[in-house]
C-alpha cells in the first residue's frame, strides 16, 4: 500500500491573521526545565531557582539531556485541520451543532475522490457546473460518503500573501450540489472554503449583504457537513478515485475544529 502525505504542518514561521507560536525547549534545555517542574511545586522553590539552585545537575541526568518539549501555541485552524459544523454556528438544522470530538469517525474515513480545478486562477471560483464538469471530465458519478477534495493548487502560494488573499474559494451552489450527493466530508488545498476573506468582508461591509459573507460555512448551518482546509500535495494522487482518504482530527474538547494527519491510500 502507498501512503501519500496531504497535510500541511502547524508553522510558527507564517505570518498570518491568527499566527501560530510554538515554545522549543531543548533537551539540554530541558534539564532546566526539569529542575523548574519540580522546585516550583514546593513552597519557595521558584525563589530557590532562581537563585541558582537545582535538585538534579546535568552530570546527573542521562547524556546530559532530558526530553524535548513543544508547546504549541495555535489555532486550531492552522495547519491541515478538519472543521465541524459547530464552526458553522451554535445549531445545525435545528440542532446543538456537532463539535469536533462529536464527529463520526466514519466521516473521516472512506473512498476518496479529487477533481482537478487547477487551472481556474484567482478571483475565479468553484461553482456547481465547474464540479459537475469535473466529474464528466474524469467519468465518476459520485457515491453518499466518498470524500471530496477539491485540487486548486493553493498549496503552492503556502508562505506568500497570495496564500491569504487570492485563492480559488467556493461558491454556496457546488457545496450545496456535493452534498446532494450524499457526501459528508470534503477538503481543499487553500487557507479557507469560502472566497477569500478580505474581499467578502469589504463587499458584505458595502453592501450589508448577508449572502457576502462566509456562504460556504454558513450554509453547514442549514445542513450538516464537514471540510478540511489548507490541504496540500492533492497533485500527487495519482488517479482521480479509487483511493482511501482518513482525515481523523485531534479530539479537542469543546472546539469547532481539529488538526488531522491527512493521507490518501493507494493500493499498489
Amino acid at each position: 500500500m502507498k501512503f501519500i502525505d496531504l497535510s500541511l504542518p502547524i508553522d510558527d514561521d507564517l505570518v498570518e491573521t491568527h499566527d501560530a507560536t510554538i515554545d522549543r525547549i531543548t533537551h539540554a534545555d530541558g534539564v532546566d526545565h526539569f529542575n523548574w517542574v519540580v522546585m516550583n511545586k514546593k513552597p519557595g522553590g521558584q525563589e530557590a531557582f532562581d537563585k541558582g539552585e537545582r535538585v538534579a545537575t546535568k552530570e546527573e541526568i542521562p547524556d546530559g539531556e532530558m526530553l524535548s518539549l513543544e508547546i504549541v501555541h495555535s489555532s486550531v485552524h492552522m495547519g491541515s485541520h478538519v472543521d465541524a459544523p459547530f464552526h458553522y454556528g451554535s445549531t445545525c438544522e435545528g440542532k446543538p451543532a456537532k463539535m469536533i470530538e462529536d464527529v463520526p469517525l466514519e466521516w473521516c474515513y472512506g473512498p476518496g475522490v479529487v477533481l482537478d480545478f487547477t487551472h481556474l486562477k484567482f478571483p475565479d471560483v468553484i461553482t456547481k457546473e465547474r464540479v459537475v464538469e469535473a466529474l464528466e471530465k474524469i467519468n465518476y458519478k459520485l457515491k453518499p460518503m466518498d470524500i471530496v477534495l477539491l485540487n486548486t493548487g493553493g498549496d503552492k502560494l503556502l508562505g506568500t500573501e497570495d496564500y491569504v488573499h487570492k485563492y480559488v474559494g467556493c461558491m454556496p451552489d457546488a457545496i450545496e450540489y456535493l452534498l446532494d450527493q450524499g457526501i459528508k466530508m470534503i477538503g481543499i488545498d487553500t487557507i479557507g472554503l469560502d472566497r477569500p476573506c478580505f474581499g467578502m468582508f469589504k463587499e458584505f461591509l458595502e453592501t450589508k449583504d448577508k449572502s457576502k459573507i462566509w456562504p460556504c460555512h454558513f450554509l453547514g448551518r442549514r445542513r450538516e457537513y464537514c471540510h478540511m482546509e489548507r490541504l496540500g500535495n492533492l497533485g500527487a494522487i495519482p488517479r482521480p478515485f479509487g483511493f482511501t482518504v482518513s482525515c481523523l482530527p485531534v479530539r479537542v474538547k469543546n472546539a469547532g475544529a481539529g488538526w488531522s494527519r491527512v493521507v490518501a491510500m493507494l493500493d499498489e
